[in-house]
């Protein structure tokens, strides 16, 4: 359950949750070798082992790992992994990502013309509803053992991840079904306005049962784990509900900083600045666990994937990039970035087009070495676009991860990181919210550029921080980490043409698209399933 998580459950005892409900199934087998639900919630220690299964359905795909025996057939089980998701949905849709593979549906979300038959909206829906389905299940039955106070936060773990995963359904599909019980019948299709009513209140019920700030294992959240959660929805709020909160998010916010985590600081490498720590191998134990409120854990010989860090690490390496530098055994040549981003960091070095090569800022984590910073064409061209080298497989003395053939990956996935509050509070400080004030939104943006800088010469005044600042600051600190799509949205800048970028609606130089690309389409297949659903509009 801490980092080296280890999914020892059985295949069987998935099919067992998925059917429990059904009474003529529900029988004690014959078969003394079998593992059923009785066994897995016979005690406390068992349960445990259970609500691995739970955790692991946002890392890993199946039972086997890394492909083989997959929890859901009919699509693909590396790619569909929930974080590589993520990434394809809030970072490729935007000016942060392009790739230039060409699996089918794969360039679509970069030039935002997906569809419902789209296999990549396909994967997301159902990862998500997947991990719906094993907290529901879990929930259900560890109540059988609620008398037990760790049980008890056993459960509160579970409603947390059910309600991040519907905190994602909301963000993305808007209107889906909510199930919060097991069953059998087709399940009725829900509205924003009720997803977020029940993530809202699992999220402050849950916040005195789970473990104290600070106070659970790694890999597993605790009570400022749903404070920050909190904090990122009512920023959000007003775009999800058509409600301000961002009194709520300075509220939640000033919550999550009482909580014990802290911004790390601390240079591990002696390369002057200690961001690049975060996206390391020992993430996990190299101060950057200080800092991570919810992570996804990896690791490169217990919890193999082909999505995860795995894919991060490996798709983001090509051309004159050098893959031991990063711990693994070569690149897939993928993922770059666009112009946009790198535009947001400040240069202090430029070739010979006058092209930034260099900044202070060491956040501005770019391989530009034979990389043209103009994108002419994204397929089949690594060339084309600036490489991210902001993460890597190796510890901080550069050993790379644990995984001897070099496949796959030690590096976690943080979900939530304290950063991110920093700059929810001061976004929610300039929208209006009451309770904060501007000069410690300053401080705190501060604090994070100082790491970035590894000095004071990147500090800000309180006159500088806009709103448009604030969205750069984001780009900057936050950028690959599954957040951008939602912060254009929120800021008007996603569709429309007040910000364009390279290739946005598959034109070189960026086009507006339809307003209905804010939200992505019901997956048709289960439209066909389910006759309860409507389509969302225009799809």
């Amino acid at each position: 359950m801490i980092k080296y998580i280890k999914f020892t459950i059985l295949s069987v005892f998935v099919s067992t949750l998925l059917i429990s409900c059904l009474d003529d199934l529900n029988q004690t087998p014959i078969d003394p070798d079998s593992f059923t639900e009785i066994d897995v919630f016979a005690n406390p220690a068992e349960a445990k082992k259970a609500l691995a299964k739970v955790y692991g359905a946002f890392a890993l795909t199946g039972q086997k790992g890394p492909d083989g025996n997959p929890d859901i057939d009919g699509i693909d089980e590396g790619s569909s992994q929930f974080t590589r998701m993520l990434h394809n949905f809030q970072e490729l849709t935007t000016d942060h990502a392009v790739n230039g593979w060409g699996n089918p549906g794969l360039p679509d979300l970069h030039a935002m013309s997906w569809t419902s038959s789209n296999g990549f909206v396909e994967g997301m829906y159902y990862r998500l509803a997947q991990s719906v389905s094993f907290a529901n299940s879990f929930i259900k039955n560890a109540e059988a053992l609620a008398a037990d106070d760790e049980v008890k936060s056993f459960i509160a773990e579970a409603r947390f991840l059910r309600a991040y995963a519907y905190y994602n359904l909301m963000d993305m599909f808007a209107n889906v079904p909510l199930v919060t019980e097991i069953q059998t019948e087709l399940p009725e299709q829900s509205d924003r306005d009720a997803i977020f009513n029940f993530v809202e209140s699992e999220l402050l019920a849950i916040e005195s049962l789970l473990k104290t700030s600070r106070g659970n294992e790694y890999g597993r959240v605790d009570a400022t784990a749903a404070q920050a959660l909190l904090s990122r929805l009512y920023l959000n709020a007003e775009t999800l509900i058509g409600q301000a909160k961002y009194t709520e998010c300075i509220t939640y916010s000033n919550k999550v900083f009482n909580g014990g985590y802290s911004i790390h600081t601390n240079d591990v490498n002696g390369n002057g600045t200690a961001y690049d720590d975060l996206f390391l191998a020992d993430s996990d134990v190299n101060g950057a666990q200080n800092e991570f409120i919810f992570t996804i854990s990896f690791d490169g010989i217990e919890s193999q994937t082909w999505g995860g860090t795995t894919y991060l690490v490996h798709a983001s390496i090509g051309g004159t990039m050098d893959p031991t530098l990063f711990g693994v055994n070569g690149g897939w040549a993928g993922l770059r970035t666009t112009k946009a981003l790198v535009s947001k960091f400040e240069a202090n070095a430029t070739n010979g087009d006058g092209e930034p090569i260099g900044w202070n800022d060491k956040r501005a984590m770019f391989h530009t070495d034979a990389q043209n910073y103009e994108i002419t064409t994204i397929s089949n061209t690594f060339e084309d676009g600036y490489a991210v080298s902001k993460f890597k497989n190796v510890d901080k003395d550069g050993n790379a991860g644990s995984d001897p053939n070099g496949d796959q990956v030690d590096m976690d996935t943080p979900i939530i990181r304290l950063a991110e509050v920093y700059l929810n509070y001061a976004e929610a400080v300039l929208r209006g919210g009451a309770g904060g004030s501007i000069g410690d939104a300053t401080n705190y943006i501060n604090e994070l550029r100082a790491r970035g800088y590894g000095d004071n010469s990147g500090d800000v005044t309180s006159g500088q921080v806009t709103l448009d600042f604030v969205l750069d600051e984001r780009s900057r600190e936050l950028y690959w980490e599954g957040l951008r799509r939602t912060d254009l949205i929120r800021y008007g800048r996603f569709t429309t043409g007040d910000y364009l970028w390279p290739f946005k609606g598959d034109v070189p130089d960026g086009t507006a698209v339809d307003s209905y690309r804010k939200i992505y389409p019901i997956p048709a297949n289960v439209i066909a399933v389910n006759p309860k659903l409507t389509q969302n509009p225009n799809y």
